[in-house]
């Protein structure tokens, strides 16, 4: 019985082992969910900076509890919601200096709000991974959660700066590109002819993760012009101020990337 014991024991003791193993790599992969809170007068104003002026008094505005996910600050009457995006799902990693001031109309608040706002919620739960996050997402577009919006509509992203991934190879950037974006589920830059160049309309899609068929998160921008950019950005002067003495990597020249 003693040698059977012992296997026993070992079969119980390498079990142990391999439980801390995985609870220790779960831990590893979920680490940096939790992002730091903007002040509110900051990430208000931010957030309002995503729309024209004569929108923003009666906008709704979310706010980000980074513990729980977004909040409503400000109940408007207009239709129009907006917020500052923290988290990029589709490329699967948690980032701290993520912000993008974004702003829909009703047809968007019905549709493309509640992608963000799951996103929010799980990694403020601290028990997904970034992975788990995306696939999650995928999977609700797949089998008909999420839905594409019913009719053409516009999404403001006007704020005077913004940081979020540009593409691979380039990564996360700040950068100073004010523009419209309207819903186009399953187009795509072959259907309208799209080359970026910073001053025509151009397609953006969640790249391969999504075929054309379930692409639903598809837009054409259109960036503001020389004139109207010159004009945001004086009026936000002040925002973009604070913005620069908040984080450092808010400071950007305009026209720039960096």
């Amino acid at each position: 019985m003693k040698p059977l014991k012992r296997h026993v024991n070992l079969i119980i003791a390498l079990m142990i082992v391999c439980i801390s193993s995985c609870v220790a790599q779960s831990s590893q992969s979920t680490q940096g969910w939790l992002l730091e809170k903007m002040p509110t007068d900051l990430e208000t104003d931010f957030a309002l900076s995503a729309l024209p002026p004569h929108l923003r008094d009666s906008a709704t505005v979310y706010l980000l509890d980074p513990q729980k996910g977004y909040y409503m600050s400000h109940k408007g009457t207009n239709g129009f919601a907006t917020f500052v995006n923290r988290t990029d799902w589709e490329w699967a990693e948690f980032v701290q200096d993520i912000y993008a001031p974004i702003s829909y109309d009703e047809e968007g608040v019905k549709t493309y709000l509640p992608v963000f706002f799951d996103v929010a919620a799980m990694r403020a739960s601290g028990k997904y991974t970034p992975s788990q996050i995306r696939d999650t997402i995928l999977e609700r577009v797949e089998n008909g959660t999420y839905k594409a919006p019913s009719r053409t509509g516009v999404s403001y992203m006007l704020g005077p700066v913004m940081r979020t991934h540009l593409d691979s190879a380039t990564g996360i950037i700040s950068m100073v590109m004010p523009h419209f974006m309207f819903y186009a589920p399953r187009v795509d830059n072959s259907d309208i002819g799209g080359e970026w160049d910073g001053h025509t309309p151009y397609a953006i899609n969640s790249g391969t993760i999504l075929d054309k068929q379930h692409s639903i998160f598809n837009y054409i921008i259109i960036p503001a012009g020389d004139t109207e950019k010159a004009k945001i950005l004086e009026q936000d002067k002040g925002l973009t101020q604070r913005l620069a003495a908040y984080k450092s990597c808010f400071k950007v020249k305009p026209m720039n990337m960096n």
